[in-house]
Parts: C-alpha cells; sequence; structure tokens
C-alpha cells in the first residue's frame, strides 16, 4: 500500500497520535497519577478536568465515525474478550498501586523519560519485562489459571451504547453524543481550567491522538493484504514489543504499539523543551528505586490482567464505552489511592 509495507504504515499510524499524546503530557502536564494526585491531596480537579475533555472529544468523534462507516471499533480485541469483572478489578488494583509505588504508569514513565528522568527508563523496562511475563512468560501460568481467557459470546456488543441501542432501537450514537456532553460539561465547569488554553489544548489532543489510532487501523486492517489490528492507544504490551523490537529487529515486525511508543517519547521531549522542563533526573536512593522497579512490575502484570492501562482502558476502551473500561478505571484509582496514602502517611499507617 502506498508502496510502504503495511506494517510500518501502521507504525506510522501510531507515531502520529503518539506524538499528539506525548506532547500533551509534555507540554500540558497530561498524567493520571498526577491528576489523581491532585485531587485527593489538593483539591485541584483540572486535570481530572483534561481527561473529560479528552473522552468527550474521542467519544463523540468516535461514534460518529462508526456511524459513517469510517472506524470499526467492534474488530479490536476489547470487544473479543468475554466480560470477566475478577480480572479487571484485580488487574486494575494492581496496576493503581504500582502506579503510585512507581510514580508513573507507562505512558507517564514515557513522558518523564523524554523530559531527562532516567528513574522512568528503569520502569519501563521492569515493565515491559514483566509484561511479557504476563503474557506468555512464568507469569502467564497464574494468569491463566487465576483468569481464564475467554472469547465473547454475547449477541450484543460489549458496549453500553450497543445496548443501549439494542433496548431502544436508537443509534449508539445517541447516547454517546449524551456521554460526551456530560464530560464536556464537567470538564468546563472549572473557571480556571475554563481559561487555560494549555489545559484545553491538552485535553483536545489527548482525544485527537485515540480517534487517529482507531482511524488509520480501520482503513489499514481494511485496505491491505496484511492482517493490522483494528486498536488505538495503550502502554502495556507496546512497552514489551518496542524493546523486545530493539532487541530483534531483523527478525521481527514494527506495529502500530512500536510506534505509538516511539511518538509519544518524541511529543513529550518536544513539549517538555518548549516549556523549559528538560532536565537529567536520578534515583535519590536505593529505596526509592526497590519501590520504582516493585511498582513497574505490577504495572506490566496487572495491566495484561486488566486488558489495559490508563491510556488503554481509560481512554481507548472508553471511547468504545466499553463494560470493562469504567471498572478497571475506578479499580485503578481506587489502587492509586491507597498506594498514593501509604507513600504520603507512610507505610504502618496505611
Amino acid at each position: 500500500m502506498f508502496g510502504i509495507a503495511e506494517p510500518v504504515l501502521a507504525a506510522l499510524a501510531g507515531l502520529i497520535g503518539g506524538v499528539l499524546l506525548g506532547f500533551a503530557g509534555g507540554y500540558s502536564r497530561f498524567c493520571t497519577l498526577g491528576a489523581i494526585e491532585d485531587a485527593l491531596y489538593g483539591n485541584d480537579f483540572d486535570r481530572l478536568r483534561m481527561w473529560a475533555l479528552a473522552l468527550a472529544v474521542s467519544i463523540a468523534a468516535v461514534f460518529g465515525l462508526v456511524a459513517v462507516g469510517q472506524v470499526d471499533v467492534l474488530a479490536s480485541f476489547q470487544f473479543t474478550q468475554a466480560w470477566n469483572p475478577a480480572a479487571f478489578i484485580v488487574g486494575g488494583l494492581m496496576f493503581g498501586y504500582g502506579m503510585a509505588l512507581s510514580g508513573n504508569c507507562g505512558f507517564g514513565a514515557l513522558v518523564r523519560m523524554a523530559g531527562g528522568d532516567m528513574r522512568s527508563f528503569v520502569i519501563i523496562l521492569v515493565m515491559a519485562i514483566s509484561t511479557y511475563m504476563a503474557l506468555g512468560g512464568p507469569t502467564a501460568v497464574l494468569r491463566n489459571l487465576l483468569f481464564p481467557p475467554k472469547e465473547a459470546t454475547a449477541e450484543i456488543p460489549q458496549s453500553f451504547a450497543y445496548l443501549f441501542s439494542n433496548l431502544t432501537g436508537i443509534s449508539p450514537l445517541v447516547l454517546a453524543l449524551v456521554i460526551a456532553l456530560v464530560f464536556a460539561m464537567l470538564a468546563f465547569s472549572g473557571a480556571k481550567f475554563r481559561h487555560s488554553k494549555t489545559m484545553v489544548l491538552g485535553g483536545v489532543l489527548v482525544g485527537l491522538a485515540i480517534i487517529s489510532g482507531w482511524w488509520f487501523t480501520t482503513y489499514l486492517s481494511q485496505n491491505s493484504f496484511a492482517v493490522i489490528p483494528v486498536e488505538s492507544h495503550t502502554f502495556v504490551a507496546p512497552l514489551g514489543d518496542s524493546v523486545f523490537y530493539l532487541m530483534t529487529s531483523t527478525g521481527s515486525s514494527l506495529n502500530f504499539g512500536i510506534g505509538s511508543v516511539v511518538g509519544v517519547i518524541i511529543g513529550a521531549f518536544i513539549g517538555a523543551k518548549i516549556k523549559g522542563r528538560f532536565r537529567w533526573e536520578s534515583c535519590d536512593d536505593p529505596q526509592e528505586l526497590r519501590r520504582q522497579i516493585l511498582g513497574a512490575f505490577l504495572m506490566g502484570t496487572g495491566g495484561v490482567i486488566a486488558l489495559g492501562c490508563t491510556i488503554g482502558q481509560g481512554l481507548t476502551a472508553m471511547s468504545a464505552l466499553t463494560y470493562g473500561a469504567p471498572l478497571v478505571m475506578i479499580s485503578i484509582f481506587a489502587g492509586a489511592a491507597f498506594g498514593l496514602r501509604q507513600l504520603i502517611r507512610g507505610f504502618n499507617a496505611a
């Protein structure tokens, strides 16, 4: 296609959205853990409002594109796996707690690393290894035993929008637009947020990045001879894929996720430089490093169990209004809140 191999095109698609995501992280400080910490301990909800705006943009646009046949979310892996609340809760709690210990999620670690934080480089490596361990290594045996994967068999796609459509006969787009409007109202309910061009830009860019992933991969899936999965951004398996590709590029292939990882690094570096936030950092002490390694391991393992991370479930799956996305995000929030409480008040106080 276009004289370029399909896997390379998929990686370029991931790169484009990844740059938007990374720039939002480096320029506007779009960060899940930071948003949770601001809300719980600073009574500041503006970074959560960025999340709300990103969801408003992505949900409305994704279902608008679905309605005109330009995006096929039902072909994504989120709709091929059966509803598994136990896995979503346990995996989400593990990911959230690990995120608090590490100080970043996978996406956040990429953004911080692009800004000169070498602690995040260690987090990325450990998370990548633990992800592959949970996908096909030693911990995969325990994961499959406790949370056996099952293919979805329900006739109605596992999305609130499609459930609504089945019950009422109304297009899924209607419920999607209503939910998007609610998120937009929540976002702009704060005067400080409304007047912050940086935060509004960050939320819009994140939403556009999610949309671009869905659209590009749908197009490639429908118009190429190679098997290109329909997907958008997530930062669990792609971290493992990226490290594996670096080691075996002559024997492996590029994909959307690898492009996304590289794009986030590029975009975050640009954003950090523009804002003057780039500076070299390292671990303060061995105890901090041990905590971050443990957190990264929990994130990689938990992310596989929960079928996604703060971006993969919180934005990509949420933009398709899947059943599992809210449950995973509530669990991630709870795990992160518990971990932050331990870090701030001391582990004995928890």
